[in-house]
């Protein structure tokens, strides 16, 4: 399947089902044979990150809780006893085939509030830079339910969105969305290609896997993910997760559910910079610097005249030349005070003013050109 094999980031969410078994210990040779499929990612240079359930699960047997429902205040606990041994069954799948992994916990805040998204964008480049495979899932030891994700699908769907991936893969308990559940129509069939999520495709969902006694997340919540990572221009991929190495077997033309993306992720990402963000304040740059974000260079403090507007990192600001025209806008990485002590210093000289960096003043990646601007 082309959408995992060109893909330069592929984000697989890994449910509870899979990853538990019966006895309520994690599933050891299916993590294995896991391991192996991101292996194979990894030997021909794409990087996976892994959205993995599986701590509340693991943390009910430590803790003797059975099978019931819980409250919040026992999955937390759950969760708090259950993320050491699912960090142990990452490390203990992928390190034989000398892979490393890092946990990184995230809450809904991390995926929507700017300057914390920005933070968690940069942990996880930082990670994948050095080779680590991201081990991510939601920090339900503290989260409330004012802020929770929800499940782990969505969470998927935020993290492609965070890091820009062209593929999200949803290994689910079933190979992929049918027009009924297959569990209860045996008439059903599957649905190959979804090229738009209309309210027919979604009234086909069904609930979630509970006869598993384990996870909280259905078919409607992988469309719900699946929206969410079209929308920012990455492709979703729902398919069976028990078979053996199901990336593999997904290229191999297993049967599967594409949903297609709307967009690329780069162009998703630069319209909702350029078209949904109110900005804060304003930067005002010299001729030199106009030209260089013009080319695509990130916006360096040397090239800053002035400071305009209030606004903390990671809010929107607008670039503009010295007569006023805007030239684009884009994600601040520095607050509005810290900004105007380094316009017009060169990166060492502001470093030293401030006494850390933050890289150049607004990125090229964080910016998105004016219509126009090329040609100003």
């Amino acid at each position: 399947m082309s959408e995992i094999a060109s893909a330069r980031r592929v984000v697989v969410k890994v449910g509870s089902a899979l990853l538990v078994g019966p006895d309520g210990a994690a599933h050891g040779a299916w993590l294995s044979d896991f391991a192996a499929d991101v292996a194979r990612l990894r030997a021909r240079g794409q990087q996976v990150l892994i959205v993995s359930s599986g701590a509340v699960a693991l943390g009910r047997r430590r803790l003797g809780l059975g099978k019931r429902a819980l409250t919040l205040p026992e999955k937390q606990a759950a969760a708090a006893a259950g993320q050491s041994a699912l960090m142990r069954a990452w490390e203990e799948a992928l390190a034989p085939l000398g892979l490393v992994c890092a946990q990184v916990l995230l809450t809904r805040d991390d995926t929507e509030v700017r300057r914390r998204w920005l933070n968690a964008r940069a942990t996880v480049e930082a990670l994948l830079g050095l080779g680590v495979i991201p081990v991510i899932n939601e920090n339900d030891t503290v989260v409330t339910e004012e802020i929770r994700v929800g499940d782990n699908d969505r969470l998927s769907a935020r993290v492609a969105q965070l890091v820009g991936a062209e593929a999200l893969v949803l290994l689910s308990d079933v190979e992929g969305l049918y027009t009924a559940d297959p569990r209860r129509d045996p008439a059903a069939t599957l649905v190959p290609r979804v090229g738009r999520l209309t309210p027919g495709i979604e009234a086909m969902a069904g609930g979630a896997n509970a006869a598993a006694g384990v996870g909280t997340g259905g078919m409607a919540t992988k469309l719900e993910a699946a929206r969410i990572a079209s929308h920012a221009g990455c492709a979703t991929i729902i398919t069976l997760g028990e078979r053996p190495g199901p990336l593999a077997a997904i290229e191999a033309g297993a049967p599967a559910t594409v949903v297609e993306p709307e967009t690329s992720p780069r162009a998703a990402y630069k319209a909702w910079i350029a078209g949904s963000l109110a900005p804060a304040g304003s930067l005002t740059v010299d001729a030199g610097a106009a030209a260089a974000v013009r080319r695509g260079k990130s916006l360096l403090a040397a090239g800053i005249k002035a400071v305009d507007g209030r606004f903390d990192k990671g809010d929107a600001v607008v670039v503009r030349d010295e007569a006023g025209r805007e030239i684009g806008r884009g994600l601040v990485r520095y607050p509005s005070d810290h900004a105007a002590r380094i316009c017009g210093l060169k990166s060492a000289a502001a470093e030293a003013e401030l006494g850390y960096t933050s890289g150049p003043v607004v990125h090229a990646d964080d910016l998105a050109l004016a219509a126009g601007a090329l040609t100003a």
